[in-house]
């Protein structure tokens, strides 16, 4: 990822010590948004999406957009209004798209529109270490031709036509990117090995009501029958159940009592299938799940893998509970090499690990971990060193903020409702005050 410091830079001082209680509402689906908003260029209709996390990826997701010409109303709510009329240009502005995975999401809708795409290389998380082949693959199966160059440039100036897809790798993104371009190629299109995750879903359903055909929506053989006019649409978007994970970790950690409202059961059963074997006290009644105090205990491994296993997303965030839990994890992420590597910070807060390999780490605990200056290099990670930071005795530093708010929104302000001891300061300044404005008060563990 790349550095994220530099001017207007902050960071996130955290008392910890101190038990999270109260509610909190999860925002909708971060990794549902974009590919939704994406969508919406596919037609030069009307389309509007409800329950938008106020996110930095989707504030550029949305200024993308509007270069290339869409309009876009309710920027900063929840509710965001798209058209676009005419797409202006086939080139996505390079600074935003390389700070946005997700803007390879566009080259569907570009393709379809304008017959051409050409991105800079994407950025967001790993940048370096995951690839765009599956998208790539899709899209030349369906007529795109690769331009070399510097940049991913694609020709489809005869339009793009449909195709029997077998994906090299069931990619989250590879998927909606197939689907997107699908959904306007003439004929039928077989997509098989997809991506099955609940946001891969939310995207074949808004499609759905754009007008596009699709079978098999939830499993891994989609067939999408494509090239119609596509009309205006509108959708709620579901609560983000990784967002909901991460709330229920953070009170796991600080010995906390919360509950945690507007995510779908069946969406969160991969993640508290695992924290009530780790015995966290949790429990799901429809959109609400509790999460009261608890002494946790090891697991001999966790795992992550595809939908519906448990996901990558949150493997940094267990792991951190893995060090306040009794006993020894082996905590195994095949999916991403390195993800595990910001972790080894913990090291220096005294947590017992030890990494095996990019893949492995072996957790032991509990420990009690002591407050220390923590480096936030990807949006997960920086989230699970959030947790570390309210596990500790002492105060931390926990910065550039920014990563982690690209996933989070008034992630301080509702840090501070649940009882964290909280401020804002710049990376190289003294704090300032914040609504959780830090205070000498006792432990409440």
């Amino acid at each position: 990822m790349q550095d994220s410091r530099g001017a207007g830079s902050t960071r996130l001082v955290v008392e910890g010590g101190h038990a999270l209680a109260g509610s909190v509402e999860v925002d909708g689906n971060k990794n549902a948004a974009l590919p939704l908003l994406a969508a919406c260029l596919l037609t030069d209709q009307p389309c509007r999406l409800n329950n938008v996390p106020r996110i930095r990826d989707v504030g550029v997701m949305v200024e993308l957009l509007q270069g290339l010409g869409a309009e876009v109303e309710g920027i900063g709510t929840s509710t965001l209004d798209v058209r676009c009329r005419r797409v202006t240009t086939a080139e996505p502005d390079p600074g935003l798209v390389g700070r946005l995975r997700g803007s390879v999401l566009l080259f569907g809708p570009l393709l379809a529109r304008v017959g051409h795409a050409r991105l800079a290389p994407p950025g967001g998380d790993f940048p370096a270490r995951r690839t765009i082949g599956v998208h790539l693959q899709a899209l030349r199966a369906m007529g795109a031709r690769e331009i070399a160059g510097d940049a991913h440039e694609l020709d489809a100036g005869d339009g793009l036509r449909a195709a029997s897809v077998y994906l090299e790798e069931a990619s989250v993104t590879g998927t909606e990117t197939a689907i997107l371009a699908a959904a306007v190629a003439p004929g039928t299109t077989e997509i098989r090995h997809a991506a099955c995750e609940p946001h891969v879903t939310e995207l074949c359903e808004f499609l759905r009501s754009m007008g596009v055909d699709i079978e098999g929506v939830g499993t891994h053989s989609l067939r999408i029958t494509g090239g119609r006019r596509l009309g205006g649409a509108s959708r709620r978007l579901g609560g983000d159940y990784i967002e909901a994970g991460s709330w229920a970790v953070l009170a796991a950690v600080t010995g906390g009592a919360i509950e945690i409202r507007g995510a779908c059961e069946a969406d969160l059963e991969p993640i508290t299938s695992v924290l009530a074997r780790m015995r966290v006290r949790c429990a799901v009644d429809g959109d609400r799940l509790t999460v009261d105090a608890s002494r946790p205990r090891a697991i001999r491994q966790i795992t992550t893998a595809p939908w519906p296993g448990f996901p990558s997303d949150m493997v940094s965030l267990v792991s951190v509970l893995a060090t306040q839990a009794q006993g020894s994890t082996l905590v195994h992420d095949w999916m991403y090499e390195l993800r595990l590597f910001a972790l080894e910070q913990l090291s220096g807060m005294g947590a017992n690990l030890f990494l095996c390999d990019p893949h492995r780490m072996i957790v032991n605990g509990p420990g009690r971990l002591k407050g220390r200056d923590l480096d936030t290099r990807d949006l997960r990670s920086g989230m699970a060193l959030i947790a570390a930071a309210l596990a500790a005795d002492g105060t931390s530093r926990v910065g550039p903020l920014a990563t982690v708010e690209r996933g989070y929104a008034n992630l301080v302000q509702r840090l501070a409702a649940l009882g964290a001891q909280v401020a804002v300061e710049p990376d190289d300044g003294p704090p300032r005050a914040h609504a959780g404005e830090l205070s000498g008060g006792s432990r409440s563990r």
